[in-house]
């Protein structure tokens, strides 16, 4: 309960700014001073919490975001978790024709890779399934 016996208010996790990702594992990831447990989306609009949980998850809805961000957005990191799951060819049009180029690895590469490209300054965006052990 929250105050005044008043139920507790749930949102959707948001972080207003793209940032870096300071640590992953243990099913979630650390970032400006916080932690979140479960998987993340980084877009130019911000860091929110994503709902996949594994790769086969990684539906063209889950995606839709990216798209919908896709003036600011160049590259598109799939962590797709513990290890590489390449994103199949036939899925990659709609990111090309926006002029995305996706590439998809393991978490911990993608979140390093994310590090990097964002460090540069570059137009990029990630997608990290959240991994237990690292």
């Amino acid at each position: 309960m929250g105050k005044r016996g008043e139920p507790l208010e749930v949102r959707d996790a948001h972080y207003p700014s793209m940032v870096q990702i300071d640590a992953y594992g243990n099913g979630g990831f650390r970032f400006a001073d916080m932690s979140h447990r479960g998987s993340l989306m980084c877009v130019p609009s911000g860091v929110y919490g994503w709902a996949p949980t594994s790769f086969d998850e990684v539906t063209d809805e889950a995606l839709a975001q990216i798209l919908a961000e896709s003036d600011d957005i160049e590259v598109l990191l799939i962590g797709a978790g513990d290890e590489l799951k390449p994103f199949p060819e036939s899925r990659k049009g709609p990111f090309r024709e926006k002029g995305i180029m996706v590439d998809s690895m393991s978490t911990g590469a993608a979140v390093r890779t994310y590090n990097v490209l964002l460090g540069e300054d570059r137009a990029v965006a990630a997608v990290f399934i959240a991994v237990e052990d690292v």
